[in-house]
């Protein structure tokens, strides 16, 4: 479970973030939706620990995520909303070094490393320095490395940014079966198609404020059966 207790953030007068209070359920796939702006990534990246709150908290399967940092990141996948690899890693060597860190055996990490090249369609570049991979590839190889632990926690930031149809397709899939099999995700995007056909509870931000948090369905029902036009009745269209 995820849990948000007053977390704020301000930057000198500014509230980036505004007494988030929610809680995420475990093996929820949670979407975070909201204009440029609203704070979605500023929460996700307190929800690491990589900024500290002005006000309250968040939890972690009860860790306090910024008191109890290193615990938590042994639960959690990130996907930063910029992807950070080692230029001149290649694809095969970056996946070593990230299972290493992991703690995972040697015939465990040979086996999710294949796995994962095969499945991202990386298995043809694996050789290749990562300075020399498009977006795509790079984005790809990143998520590779996030799910190599079978984490009880993803974190993601607009994860299927550059990613192309098909990469989107099977990427989907694979959380659907980490769900399946217990992870709790957090998303943050803003294709709302995407986030529609993914999620089964969803939380919409608007200049640090959390305007709503519900099942899918359940919007859906009360704003005319579309997650569109519950985003726009709830975002006003001149704050968009």
């Amino acid at each position: 479970m995820i849990e948000f207790e007053g977390l704020t953030k301000k930057f000198g007068e500014k509230s980036a973030v505004d007494g988030l209070t929610f809680s995420v359920p475990q093996g929820a796939t949670f979407g975070f939706i909201g204009p440029n702006g609203a704070g979605k990534t500023t929460t996700l990246r307190m929800l690491m620990g990589l900024l500290k709150p002005t006000a309250g908290r968040a939890l972690i399967d009860g860790l306090d995520v910024t008191r109890q940092t290193l615990e938590v990141k042994k639960r959690v996948g990130y996907l930063p909303d910029e992807v950070f690899l080692y230029d001149y890693l290649t694809g095969q060597q970056f996946l070593e070094f990230v299972t290493e860190i992991r703690g995972l055996d040697l015939t465990t990490r040979r086996e999710r490393i294949k796995f994962y090249l095969e499945f991202f369609d990386l298995d043809n570049v694996a050789g290749d320095y990562t300075a020399n991979y498009s977006f795509g590839m790079k984005k790809k190889l990143a998520l590779a490395g996030i799910v190599m632990h079978n984490p009880s926690v993803l974190i993601l930031d607009e994860p299927f940014n550059g990613l192309d149809p098909q990469a989107v397709k099977d990427f989907r899939e694979l959380l659907r079966k980490m769900v399946g099999e217990g992870t709790t995700i957090i998303f943050s995007s803003h294709v709302l198609e995407v986030v529609e056909k993914l999620v089964s509870h969803v939380g919409i931000i608007d200049q640090g404020k959390l305007r709503i948090v519900a099942d899918i369905e359940e919007l859906k029902r009360l704003h005319g059966g579309s997650l569109e036009k519950a985003f726009f009745d709830i975002v006003k269209p001149d704050k968009v």
